[in-house]
């Protein structure tokens, strides 16, 4: 991984978080809601320019593990920030 990889790391997690965050904002169906709501929660912690890699792509493989429970939110618009919030992880994880 070279020094630019390293710098873009927190920008797509921040972005990742982002998205995640959003989808609190909007009406969603409930059991979707708690599965957004526990990936915001997990992928909080993975965001900051100091945190470890290692910490990073945990916690990123565990906002993929319950995005993937997320079938339909009920909001185009969250289905929306969840389609680009499972293509940063895709994204993030490549650059593990």
């Amino acid at each position: 991984m070279t020094a630019t990889d390293d710098a873009d790391l927190p920008s797509l997690v921040a972005d990742l978080h982002d998205h995640l965050e959003a989808t609190a904002e909007l009406p969603v169906e409930t059991r979707a809601s708690q599965w957004l709501g526990e990936a915001e929660a997990v992928c909080e912690d993975a965001t900051g320019p100091n945190v470890p890699e290692a910490v990073v792509q945990k916690r990123v493989e565990q906002v993929r593990m319950l995005l993937s429970n997320v079938k339909e939110t009920g909001n185009e618009a969250a289905d929306e920030h969840v389609a680009a919030a499972r293509e940063l992880v895709a994204e993030i994880e490549t650059r593990l």
